[in-house]
């Protein structure tokens, strides 16, 4: 496979082509890693103390349901967000990843995990105190996402 770029003075916005005779594994795993490599510009609209602010899923470490409510853990703050976890799956960007029933973490962020093989595992976050758990259930997909993200693959 070749990478090439061409400089165009007069392009408005860069602009990737991917020239191919057809679109097997390799091309569209290209493709795929272009795509989550570029800011989704997504905004998450989350709620504390009476106040509104909007989030980008970067800034947040993990998300959390607990007590039918769904939280939005910065490295510092907590913010309740009006989604369920299935609603964020669909809307949160590659780098993220469920963990258990009541979990999605963002992968980049984390630091460490102590596995347990008879119980959850507990996932740390760089530069921050905060923990969560994940289940056996999730683990294998947790561990995959990091291996993939590790690799870049």
């Amino acid at each position: 496979m070749k990478i090439r770029i061409d400089i165009d003075h007069d392009a408005n916005e860069p602009e990737v082509i991917i020239r191919c005779r057809r679109a097997d594994e390799d091309v569209l795993r290209v493709q795929k890693a272009v795509l989550d490599a570029l800011p989704s510009g997504l905004r998450l609209k989350a709620a504390r103390d009476g106040k509104d602010y909007y989030l980008t899923p970067e800034d947040v470490l993990f998300f959390e349901s607990e007590g039918g409510r769904t939280w939005a853990h910065t490295r510092d703050e907590v913010f309740e967000v009006r989604l369920r976890l299935y609603e964020l799956e669909d809307l949160l960007p590659h780098g993220f990843v469920r963990v258990s029933k009541s979990a999605i973490v963002c992968v980049a962020h984390i630091y460490s995990v102590a596995r347990n093989i008879t119980g959850p595992s507990v996932v740390s976050f760089r530069g921050s105190h905060k923990r969560i758990s994940a289940s056996r259930q999730y683990y294998g997909l947790l561990r995959d996402k990091l291996d993939e993200m590790q690799f870049g693959r």
